[in-house]
């Protein structure tokens, strides 16, 4: 017997973990000569907590102003929220949040982390971060 949830035999089965086509997140940071850039993309979650603490003490140790470019993020939990708090209250500097999606920005209001960082819409002031990608 099969109940309305069930695939027949020409469906297939869907994954309940996450969304279909859902893109896993990676974090990746940038240091220059005078910044820091933090690049978040795919699903900012708590699967991503190693990453996201690694790149908050990274972006830390530098002392430099952190860029958190956020354009290619499409799904962010409270996981993403508290690595932005974290990275606001620890930096010597306002940390800036770059190309932010209509999802993060729902999320910078309602929590009011927004607050606690610039947020930059405009594409031309993310200019690219000379130097190699450090190690996350």
């Amino acid at each position: 017997m099969r109940d309305g949830n069930s695939p027949t035999s020409d469906q297939p089965a869907v994954d309940t973990v996450g969304e279909p086509g859902a893109e896993p997140g990676t974090v990746q940071v940038l240091v220059g000569a005078d910044r820091t850039r933090i690049v978040l993309s795919g699903e900012v979650d708590a699967d991503l907590g190693a990453e996201l603490q690694e790149a908050t003490a990274e972006a830390e140790k530098r002392g430099l102003p952190i860029e958190v470019d956020a354009h290619h993020v499409t799904f962010m939990d409270s996981s993403g929220v508290a690595f932005l708090a974290r990275l606001s209250i620890r930096s010597q500097h306002r940390v800036r949040l770059l190309r932010v999606p209509p999802t993060v920005h729902f999320l910078l209001e309602v929590t009011r982390i927004g607050e606690l960082l610039d947020v930059v819409e405009d594409d031309d002031a993310a200019e690219p971060v000379d130097g190699a990608p450090a190690t996350t």
